[in-house]
């Protein structure tokens, strides 16, 4: 027991000791500072400690925004070089379109322009239709001239037997007063006038070496007729279509009758901006008297009409 006390003395002496050395050591190395002293410094030493580890934090937390915002700056940047590249594209479709709308806006007075001319030239072309039934009502009701009205101009189907003699392209009296009531009408239109001459399928005899010759023969000489009323030759076509365009059976006398005809077809008008070009095409020179022929016929033969048989 005492030498237990007696350690227990001997360690608290060499701790004293120990404190003792350590007391004198301190100052020589750092001053003698107190525990308290020594107890803030440990503190603020692990205060800085988590201090930094949370400017650590701050930094990589800043880095992962710098990039990120950085990845969104090029999309940004990409993003304005399409929506500069759409905006030009834009702005050159509008300058189309403005040029655009201005020529369908010329192109529509243009064409309100030729609507009223065209208005103007179906009321004159109905007019004229309405006066050629009226003149020509007893040829009509009879069936020997038919009268049609197209949306482009007139038709008229006149029969063999009230224009020409059997064989013959001569017009008799009765067929020169009805084609100087037409032509006198026709005076009046702008349209180009087709006169196509039509045969049955028997053969001529005589004078002419075949329909063809016969057909053109007859048609030139309405065109002819169609010039001293007043007709402007330019205006004027003579086709021959022989006996190649039936309009009924050539097996019988009554549809060989209907087949032996003279057709006069009104066109578009001449000055039609639409029909320039064949118009210039087509017209004869100034000054010229003679109806334009066909290259659908062979070329017609000397107009004036043989003997009557």
């Amino acid at each position: 027991m005492q030498s237990a006390v007696a350690a227990a003395r001997r360690n608290g002496f060499a701790r004293f000791v120990y404190q003792l050395a350590a007391c004198m050591l301190l100052p020589i190395a750092f001053g003698c500072v107190t525990k308290g002293t020594y107890d803030e410094v440990v503190s603020e030493r692990d205060q800085l400690a988590v201090a930094r580890r949370d400017l650590e934090n701050s930094v990589e937390k800043l880095t992962a925004a710098n990039r990120s915002l950085t990845a969104e700056r090029v999309v940004l940047i990409d993003e304005n070089e399409d929506l500069r590249i759409s905006t030009e594209r834009n702005e050159r479709e509008v300058v189309n379109l403005t040029r655009v709308k201005s020529q369908l806006a010329e192109s529509l007075e243009t064409t309100e322009a030729l609507l009223a001319i065209r208005s103007a030239e179906i009321e004159k072309m109905r007019s004229s239709y309405d006066g050629l039934i009226s003149d020509l009502e007893n040829e009509v009701a009879s069936g020997q001239i038919q009268i049609e009205q197209l949306r482009t101009g007139l038709t008229l189907n006149l029969s063999e037997e009230i224009l020409f003699p059997s064989g013959s392209a001569a017009l008799n009296a009765g067929g020169k007063a009805v084609l100087t009531k037409v032509s006198r009408r026709l005076v009046e239109l702008p349209h180009t006038i087709e006169v196509e001459g039509h045969t049955d399928n028997v053969p001529v005899a005589r004078r002419y070496p075949s329909n063809w010759e016969l057909a053109a023969a007859r048609a030139s000489s309405v065109v002819r007729l169609m010039i001293e009323q007043g007709v402007q030759p330019e205006r004027l076509k003579v086709v021959s279509r022989a006996e190649f365009a039936p309009i009924a059976s050539n097996e019988t006398a009554e549809g060989r009758a209907k087949n032996r005809r003279i057709e006069i077809q009104l066109d578009a008008p001449i000055d039609d901006p639409a029909e320039t070009s064949e118009a210039e095409d087509s017209t004869p020179e100034p000054g010229s008297q003679a109806p334009e022929s066909d290259t659908r016929a062979p070329a017609a033969t000397d107009a004036e009409g043989p003997p009557a048989p």
